[in-house]
């Protein structure tokens, strides 16, 4: 089920006024159905898979949480068949592909018979999400960082809660389960601020994730169609949809836990102001970035090593990263990229900071920070590219014609005509219409910077509010894309 779905729309309300009508203690029922209802609407049988890593892990837990911290050497093959176990089933329907095929790929380029056969799988949503955070569970129990839950019920409710099973924020143990097993009333300035958050959430999607994608996917599908200007706009386009698309998904998710009581992680924190790429990752994604810290950078060593294996740690993590978002070489090449930006600043930090101080920036702060912000923009644009390309070609060709149009300045500035920029095959609207709701956003974050736009809202008179609402409103059905598109990261 799609949040920007006409059956979510029937879902929500149903859910919500069926939570706040039940029992404290027969409420997590009500959701734990609600949650498997919400994910078997999409395909009813891959909800097996999600209640066979529920189970699984729910047991491993309960072996591991009889053995004190004095005993943890005896919790470790439980932890193993967790984490084994868990990440089989990702790499089965996830990677098995593109493996298979990478190793077919590189067989017959040395001409030898390759018989290993391909599966028609399709990818169950949410996959890659779910199992990091029956993981987490997994590997904090095992170091006792938490207690195992004996409340299968509860447990299997912190696997499948709705608002984030799908796509996230990926939900700690420590935060989410306690949670679970608190009673919370009907608050009424708690529930409109929760809807007003989702409103905000279903604003980025529908009318500028959506609009952007017509003017991306008419490019990127048909890049050989297209030079210059053309492609940079587009991927700068890009990178403000899958930031709209992806934190709208965590807004629409954190506002409808709100609305029943629940507080979910931040996932994004306006991430393209960041001054610095590490920065920029602490902004952005927050729960895989920090996931990804706790469980891999830091278990590998983390910075408390030599140089060189501090190199290593962060280009693997990265690495990975690039590999959970999706099974192709796009993708890694994207995690590489990422990796090289972090250790590139750290081998350079005093060098450019030399530089900065030498032609002035450092004594003017604030074109300093716009320097180093865009700066930042612009490399996460560029690695944007690779993570939106069908193929590393298409990423090749994107680069050769649009950024460095083999020293050609002019072959970056062709295409500039009114027909190109404004994607005339999807008509001037969609792009008038996506870049005013884009400026309106970055208005929006400047103000947050400040202070909460909602709290500013609030403070002003009923009619200055409720104008608010509707031209909001009006602005969504005006302008909004009702085509049921999906999230990019439900392919994740």
């Amino acid at each position: 089920m799609l949040f920007n779905s006409t059956e979510f729309f029937i879902f929500f309300p149903v859910v919500v006024t069926l939570y706040f009508l039940t029992p404290y203690n027969r409420r997590w029922i009500i959701l734990l159905l609600a949650s498997y209802y919400f994910y078997m609407s999409w395909k009813p049988a891959y909800s097996i898979i999600l209640i066979i890593s529920t189970v699984l892990d729910y047991l491993t837990g309960r072996a591991m949480g009889r053995y004190s911290d004095a005993e943890k050497h005896k919790r470790k093959p439980f932890l193993y068949l967790s984490l084994v176990a868990n990440l089989s089933i990702l790499a089965l329907f996830k990677y098995y592909n593109f493996f298979n095929e990478s190793a077919r790929d590189l067989a017959q380029g040395l001409g030898m018979n390759y018989a290993m056969p391909a599966f028609e799988l399709l990818l169950p949503m949410g996959i890659s999400f779910y199992t990091f955070q029956t993981m987490s569970y997994s590997i904090d129990v095992y170091h006792g960082r938490i207690k195992a839950e004996k409340h299968l019920g509860i447990f299997a409710l912190f696997i499948t809660f709705f608002p984030q099973l799908v796509a996230g924020p990926i939900e700690r143990a420590e935060n989410l389960l306690g949670q679970l097993r608190t009673s919370y009333d009907f608050d009424y300035a708690r529930v409109v601020s929760g809807l007003r958050r989702m409103a905000w959430g279903f604003f980025k999607k529908i009318v500028i994730a959506d609009n952007l994608a017509l003017l991306v996917n008419q490019v990127y599908n048909n890049p050989t169609d297209y030079e210059g200007f053309t492609l940079i706009l587009a991927t700068v386009f890009f990178a403000f949809q899958i930031y709209c698309d992806f934190s709208g998904y965590s807004d629409i998710a954190i506002g409808a836990a709100q609305v029943m009581g629940y507080n979910l992680m931040e996932n994004f924190r306006r991430p393209y102001f960041s001054k610095s790429i590490s920065e920029f990752w602490s902004r952005w994604h927050i729960s895989l970035s920090s996931w990804f810290r706790d469980y891999l950078y830091i278990p590998l060593g983390g910075n408390r090593v030599v140089k060189w294996r501090w190199y290593y740690n962060l280009f693997i993590t990265f690495l990975v990263s690039g590999l959970w978002h999706g099974a192709n070489w796009t993708f890694i090449v994207w995690g590489a990229l990422h990796g090289f930006y972090l250790i590139f600043a750290i081998v350079t930090a005093k060098q450019r900071n030399a530089l900065a101080s030498a032609i002035g920036l450092t004594s003017r702060p604030v074109l300093y920070k716009w320097v180093q912000v865009l700066t930042v923009f612009a490399l996460v644009c560029f690695s944007w590219i690779f993570f939106r390309a069908n193929t590393i070609s298409d990423a090749l060709y994107i680069i050769k014609y649009s950024v460095v149009g083999l020293g050609n300045i002019s072959q970056v500035f062709a295409g500039i005509n009114l027909e190109h920029l404004l994607f005339m095959d999807q008509g001037a609207k969609t792009f008038v219409v996506s870049v005013v709701a884009v400026l309106i956003m970055e208005t929006v974050h400047l103000i947050q910077r400040n202070g909460s736009v909602s709290q500013l809202i609030l403070n002003r008179p009923a009619i200055v509010r409720w104008s608010v609402y509707y031209i909001a409103l009006i602005a969504v059905l005006l302008f909004g894309q009702f085509g049921n598109q999906e999230f990019i990261y439900f392919q994740f």
